[in-house]
């Protein structure tokens, strides 16, 4: 199962295994607040991508495309979050305020979708 949360928000032990999916810190959050497993700094958007987007929701479509075409560079590490999410519960962790458009929106329905094939 994969989940996303606000690094902002209070964590849980059913969030299962944490990852951080920004290319930078949370604002005024501290490690022990977060309580990642990884920073994959790796997975976020590129910055010229994200500082396009600034989170105007009317490049959301763009930005969702451009994304997934960066991401196909990842395709492995995602396979591996695709098959550690078979096995237990991951939490994708953002900071952006928007809770529906943001980049771990889009990483998980691209895990999610590795998942559908890998089953198949």
């Amino acid at each position: 199962m994969i989940l996303i949360k606000r690094a902002y928000s209070k964590s849980s032990p059913r969030d299962g295994t944490r990852i951080l999916v920004d290319r930078v810190w949370p604002r005024g959050i501290t490690k022990e607040r977060v309580r990642i497993v990884e920073w994959r700094k790796d997975l976020a958007p590129a910055t010229s991508l994200r500082k396009w987007f600034g989170h105007d929701r009317a490049r959301w479509n763009e930005f969702c495309r451009r994304y997934r075409r960066e991401l196909k560079r990842s395709k492995g590490e995602l396979e591996k979050l695709a098959r550690l999410s078979r096995k237990q519960t991951i939490t994708l962790v953002y900071s952006a305020a928007d809770q529906e458009h943001n980049q771990a929106v889009v990483l998980k329905d691209l895990i999610d979708e590795l998942v559908l094939k890998l089953s198949k």
